[in-house]
């Protein structure tokens, strides 16, 4: 079974065809898909969208990069809608959060204390609600781990995994799992493509992160990614590692579900 832990299915970009893509998905073999939120703006529609289909699933959660356009009091709002999902069986995680230092105009000053105020603020829910968390990580690595280093026993993932080899370690040591997805499909990707082939089977998920981060296939053409696209991502993964697709599929999706447990629940 392929799991995708990662695809932003509610995105504008699925508007004309959402339900072509997601029958794709299931036809390819996807027979999950975890859809994250982004701010409270579609706290209620990332539920709803999980809620469409049997495969759905969602996280609610203040991605970094919109944490400048969030308001105070939608921390408040965002444990109001955790706490009101608990009972709901396609509720997985929280998520997305994190620290975003790639974009200079967050990275420092009042823009990045306020990344850091709402990622420490999202993890102490997770850990109060006993929750995993979708870590956005993108050149934040090590800001990341020392806030997590606080809340001992929150797990998850940390999506789009790029960091060096010491912190791929650092995360697996506090009980997460490294996402790979189009990114590790590049052949001049080579530190992801190494860490892939590297970091033990058991602490990797699949993810497309679409419709961003395209396969290498799907890069020039067709630069929007899909949630079908996880068998072939699968492939690659299968060739760096010199194993076969049905062990990745099946490794990975156990792992999946021991990362996100409210999934293998459901």
């Amino acid at each position: 079974m392929f799991i995708d832990t990662h695809c932003h299915l509610d995105a504008s970009e699925f508007n004309d065809d959402r339900n072509a893509v997601i029958a794709r998905a299931e036809h390819a073999g996807v027979r999950q898909i975890v859809i994250p939120a982004i701010g409270r703006s579609n706290f209620s529609t990332v539920r709803q969208l999980a809620h469409s289909f049997a495969g759905g699933y969602y996280a609610l959660g203040i991605h970094p990069l919109f944490v400048a356009h969030a308001a105070e009091d939608d921390l408040e709002i965002l444990a109001q809608e955790v706490e009101r999902s608990l009972a709901d069986p396609r509720f997985v995680a929280i998520g997305e959060i994190g620290l975003d230092f790639f974009v200079k105009d967050i990275a420092q000053g009042p823009p990045r204390e306020r990344q850091e105020f709402f990622y420490q603020q999202q993890l102490k829910l997770a850990s109060a609600y006993d929750l995993p968390v979708l870590l956005h990580v993108r050149r934040s690595q090590d800001i990341i781990l020392k806030y997590l280093r606080r809340y001992p026993g929150v797990g998850g993932i940390a999506h789009a995994f790029n960091g060096s080899d010491q912190q791929a370690d650092h995360f697996v040591g506090l009980g997460f799992a490294l996402g790979f997805g189009g990114a590790m499909t590049f052949t001049r990707a080579h530190q992801i493509r190494r860490l892939a082939s590297r970091v033990s089977l058991a602490n990797i998920v699949l993810e497309t992160d679409a419709p961003d981060i395209p396969p290498a296939w799907l890069h020039e053409d067709h630069p929007r990614n899909t949630p079908e696209q996880i068998p072939a991502i699968a492939q690659v993964l299968a060739q760096l590692r010199d194993q076969s697709v049905d062990e990745i599929a099946q490794a990975t999706g156990a792992t999946s579900l021991q990362v996100l447990p409210r999934l293998a629940a459901s």
